[in-house]
């Protein structure tokens, strides 16, 4: 019998291991930063093309590499950061594993310069699918520059599954923002297509949140600390009433590594219980410092995941830490038994003097005395002053004319205020109306029809009449749009203005004006008529959350998928009442729909109850 198991040939080994390490482009610009931030770089310059798809270039200003080193560097396992197995409990770096240049090099072509500070000449190496095809000297300047050209060259069938442009390079943005977060103290740069993204100073953690999500986000921000001895814990969180349905703005690092982990978001929304709307989430940028040994960080490839010792005290101290801010700064009301707040000094009496009140007593007030001819220049009178000082006209004057007999008054013309007795026990109108539809719990119509009866979800009816109104709108006719009196200015990061730039000619055919839309601010001076004033922001909110993981190309999908958002925010919610007229409305329009059957997303939106269902119940 023949044997069937054998080694795999190396370029094949480090195909499979990229899938692991680069997923999307965005996975090769997370690496290289962090082999740049360990090179001890104090400027880092990220340059894609194509989002990434095409070009990827980081330069940095490192200690760079020696020609060994350049050449071992894209070896498997190969590293600098660990010697020992014990050395994975006590990591200070962020790459440990030595698979990202292999794995990178294994699947695009790769262009390496880099030079040490005290050699004269640096190091020039290219390769392409993990074969070395030049390595020379070259003049380059301190650091490292790397170039990852054409990615998944190699692997038709992983490009093909890449998104997007707009897609990917949102995935990148992502990915640097995470980066320059956690290491305020290094300069960053990105560029994408030759125009400036982000240019990153170095400065502090509150300076380097302003320069990445907008001047506006400065007020919106509660700072955050508690030094315990299991956690330090230190950043920011935003104030409850610039909370948003997206859940964009929430970063927590431990020991500067970007990480993921739902235990320790609960946390924060457990603190802010009672203070967020429905359905809002609260942005977070959250630094924690653990003792290394305390928590393991290779258990998931891309190293976003850690295991704690101790959760649940973790859990504990983030939240009140959190709460204990939120009372500081008077975000949150303070409960305290011992503290009368008829004693707080307003602000603007810090600086007075407190004045003695003066008494006034009319010392030669007696109340026996049957008539006071006194003057008191006080506060006080005297009771039989005041009762002496009614003249007795003034009683004569309501007793006028009652003796009077000449006057005859006209009664035929009086009206009483009480309804008219019938002999009905409802208002014949009503009965007529009512006969036709009925609301149940506020959430569905109960209408009839020739053998039973219909049950239709008011929601899903009103969502599947907008999703239609709205296709129509956006590609055959523009929608109405109600003027506002006065604009109306939301305040976005430049992420977000991009993707509504994006978005800008179809929102307009739905009837929203933007006068003004720039990197941190928009004005809106006109919306559709279906939509309040007051909602225009949850609206926008949740079309952002709507399009955060997929920004279709083609035309028709964007349309579709902006319609779908639209309805579902703007459609009537469970728990609307509704009158008859508007029942009426939802069901006649309901069945002059094209398809009056099924949501956007496909759900059913009414069923139906025929007599001899309801017959079968009474067996």
């Amino acid at each position: 019998m023949t044997d069937i198991i054998q080694l795999l040939p190396d370029h094949v080994a480090n195909q499979i291991a990229a899938g692991e390490v680069v997923q999307r482009p965005a996975s090769v610009v997370k690496e290289l930063l962090e082999n740049a931030i360990d090179a001890g770089s104090t400027s880092i310059q990220l340059l894609i093309k194509n989002a990434g798809k095409t070009l990827i270039q980081v330069a940095d200003n490192g200690k760079g590499m020696s020609l060994t080193d350049a050449r071992l560097s894209f070896e498997r396992h190969a590293t600098s950061k660990i010697k020992l197995a014990e050395d994975l409990f006590q990591l200070q770096t962020k790459g440990f594993r030595g698979e990202a240049l292999a794995s990178i090099a294994a699947i695009a072509q790769v262009d390496l310069k880099t030079k040490q500070e005290e050699e004269e000449v640096g190091t020039h190496i290219q390769i392409k699918g993990s074969e070395v095809e030049s390595q020379e000297a070259c003049v380059t300047p301190k650091g490292t520059v790397i170039h990852v050209k054409n990615l998944f060259y190699n692997i038709p069938a992983r490009r093909n599954f890449l998104k997007s442009t707009s897609v990917e390079t949102r995935h990148i943005i992502d990915e640097f923002q995470r980066v320059a977060l956690a290491h305020p103290s290094i300069a960053f740069s990105m560029h994408h297509n030759g125009s400036e993204m982000f240019q990153l100073p170095v400065s502090n953690p509150r300076q380097r949140i302003v320069n990445i999500f907008g001047s506006k986000t400065n007020e919106k921000l509660v700072p955050v600390e508690e030094d315990t001895e299991m956690v330090k814990v230190t950043g920011f969180v935003g104030k409850p009433e610039f909370a948003k349905r997206t859940r964009g703005e929430q970063f927590f690092f431990v020991n500067d590594r970007y990480i993921k982990s739902p235990y320790l978001n609960h946390a924060v929304t457990a603190a802010f219980e009672g203070l967020l709307k429905d359905k809002a989430h609260p942005s977070y940028f959250l630094y924690l410092q653990v003792d290394p040994k305390s928590i393991d960080i290779n258990i998931h490839p891309t190293k976003t995941e850690i295991k704690f010792d101790d959760e649940h005290a973790l859990y504990a101290i983030l939240r009140s830490a959190i709460k204990h801010s939120l009372g500081q700064f008077s975000v949150a009301p303070v409960l305290d038994f011992n503290r009368d707040s008829n004693l707080d000094t307003p602000y603007e009496f810090q600086q007075k003097q407190a004045e003695t009140p003066k008494v006034e007593v009319d010392r030669d007030f007696n109340p026996f005395k049957e008539v006071s001819t006194r003057t008191s220049s006080g506060s006080s009178v005297g009771f039989q002053s005041r009762r002496q000082s009614a003249p007795q006209e003034s009683w004569e004057a309501l007793y006028t004319g009652l003796n009077d007999q000449n006057d005859e008054k006209d009664f035929s013309k009086v009206e009483f205020e009480s309804d008219v007795v019938t002999g009905q026990l409802f208002d014949s109108s009503a009965v007529a109306t009512s006969s036709t539809t009925f609301q149940l719990q506020k959430k569905y119509i109960i209408s009839p029809f020739k053998n039973g009866m219909i049950l239709i979800d008011q929601h899903r009816a009103h969502c599947r009449i907008l999703y239609e109104d709205l296709l129509k709108s956006i590609t055959v006719k523009a929608a109405v749009s109600q003027q506002l009196l006065f604009p109306l200015s939301l305040q976005l990061n430049a992420q977000e203005t991009q993707m509504l730039q994006y978005l800008r000619e179809s929102l307009e055919q739905t009837g929203f004006i933007f006068s003004k839309m720039e990197e941190e601010e928009i004005e809106i001076t006109g919306i559709p008529t279906l939509i309040p004033e007051s909602e225009v922001s949850i609206l926008l909110d949740q079309l952002l959350s709507d399009f955060e993981n997929e920004i279709p190309e083609s035309g028709f999908l964007q349309t579709d998928l902006l319609a779908k958002s639209l309805a579902k925010s703007m459609a009537i919610k469970a728990g609307t009442h509704l009158d008859t007229v508007e029942q009426i409305a939802i069901v006649n329009g309901l069945f002059a729909c094209k398809e009056p059957q099924l949501t956007p997303s496909n759900k059913k939106i009414f069923i139906t109850l025929q007599a001899e269902d309801i017959e079968k119940k009474f067996m």
